[in-house]
């Protein structure tokens, strides 16, 4: 069976089409470039206008017809609500038409599935970190538990915010990654880690009135960030007895962020994973799989069952498509 994944969350339009042995057909990304930060209302109006030459892209990526598709899935949430329901819409009409089966997924759980499914981790606590969302997962009785996760802003929405302030375009992640190869001072920025908790808003307010080289900003940036970031995932590590972490989310695509991770995991006699960086953003191919794995498990949604769910948390989702293996 193929399934056609919609993902469409935020800013990414992504259609992906996966095969029933996890291969990935095709992966087609359109982006909405916003000049000041998202506006949902018109990033909604862009997947809108995308969908239709988007899934005919995929079609001839993969090499697939319309009759070859067996199963429709769609980000059901966390999200921006008029592009949730965009593609929600979409879904329910791809459905109808095709008459093949529906089901809504969770943007959060898909990046983790994604991330299992092209790399060797097996196990790991999830280090998830994009623009809207930053949270430290791991499987256990049942469910995805988030042991850790930002009190405010996510750490992608931290830094595009911090860029359009320096007047740098969307996204600002991989610009500030650039100039930061060119720093060298350690600056002192605000690292606010509260328990298993972080905290991005007074980092972003300092940096932003910092009277500094911008290289060393940036530097300095990331340098405090991600180790906030890896310090809440190696006690997340410690406390659930697990031996490796994946990364996930757009951040995830970040060279030195990576490099933290897997120093952090080694000497914790760890693995570190990271799937590949267009599987790392926001993608169809992510919801497509995971779509395939709740249907597999009896998760499928009927059409009048399929309404969005903007703030859809990771812990609510049944994980019956995986067995506990450990004790915790």
């Amino acid at each position: 069976m193929i399934v056609l994944g919609i993902e469409g969350t935020a800013h990414t339009l992504g259609i992906g089409l996966v095969d029933d042995s996890g291969n990935v057909l095709a992966n087609v990304l359109k982006n909405y470039q916003p000049s000041e930060g998202i506006h949902p209302r018109e990033a909604a109006n862009h997947h809108a206008k995308h969908l239709v030459p988007a899934i005919e892209e995929a079609f001839e990526e993969g090499d697939v017809r319309k009759e070859d598709i067996g199963l429709i899935a769609f980000s059901r949430g966390p999200g921006l609500g008029p592009c949730l329901r965009t593609v929600a819409t979409a879904a329910r009409a791809l459905s109808l038409s095709l008459g093949v089966p529906l089901t809504g997924v969770n943007h959060c759980v898909a990046h983790l599935e994604i991330g299992r499914l092209t790399t060797e981790a097996d196990d790991p606590v999830l280090l998830y970190t994009s623009g809207g969302n930053t949270q430290v997962i791991a499987f256990s009785r049942g469910r995805y538990r988030v042991f850790g996760e930002t009190l405010d802003i996510g750490i992608g929405n931290m830094l595009d915010k911090f860029g359009r302030g320096k007047g740098m375009p969307f996204p600002a992640g991989p610009i500030i990654e650039e100039i930061a190869a060119d720093g060298s001072s350690l600056l002192e920025l605000p690292y606010s880690v509260k328990g298993m908790d972080v905290s991005f808003s007074g980092v972003l307010t300092a940096a932003s009135k910092m009277d500094a080289p911008l290289e060393d900003i940036c530097y300095s940036l990331q340098e405090t960030t991600f180790a906030m970031l890896t310090e809440v995932t190696e006690r997340a590590l410690a406390h659930t007895k697990k031996d490796e972490v994946l990364l996930g989310g757009g951040v995830a695509c970040n060279q030195r962020l990576r490099e933290m991770v897997d120093i952090m995991t080694r000497e914790r006699g760890a693995a570190s994973y990271a799937p590949l960086k267009s599987l790392c953003v926001d993608n169809g191919a992510m919801i497509a799989w995971n779509g395939l794995l709740m249907y597999d498990a009896g998760l499928d949604i009927s059409v009048e069952n399929s309404g969005i769910l903007q703030g859809y948390r990771t812990d609510e989702v049944d994980v019956l498509w995986r067995q506990q293996k450990d004790l915790f």
